[in-house]
């Protein structure tokens, strides 16, 4: 079975109206109507930025105790945790798998390694 939802930690955390931290979220796979809608949304249509700030409350399944991810909740988001999901959501919906090249240590072959989404080991 395919695995659909990521656990994430952010690195700053999303600090609500009551002063509550956020941190801990999960994040699903992307659907094909997850990148097709924001396309209609007028804010996206006047700033092609915005797209992501939409991309990420559609595929935000939770964070915290927060009840619903807005797109009003995403552009508060530290830069450094926007980043982060950024990072996490082309990690998870990218067809190819990352990889890296390394070299072993001890004998000194290089070879690459496929690089595991953010949250696997």
């Amino acid at each position: 079975m395919i695995q659909t939802e990521y656990p994430f930690v952010l690195p700053k955390g999303f600090i609500d109206d009551n002063g509550a931290l956020h941190k801990e979220g999960t994040m699903r796979l992307a659907t094909a109507m997850d990148e097709i809608l924001p396309l209609r949304d007028p804010r996206v249509r006047n700033n092609e930025a915005y797209l992501v700030v939409i991309l990420l409350s559609q595929v935000i399944t939770r964070l915290g105790t927060l009840p619903k991810i807005s797109p009003n909740i995403v552009e508060k988001f530290f830069a450094a945790d926007l980043a982060y999901l950024q990072d996490l959501y082309r990690q998870l919906n990218d067809a190819e798998p990352r990889t890296m090249n390394v070299i072993c240590p001890q004998c000194g072959h290089e070879h690459q390694v496929e690089i595991p989404p953010l949250g696997e080991s």
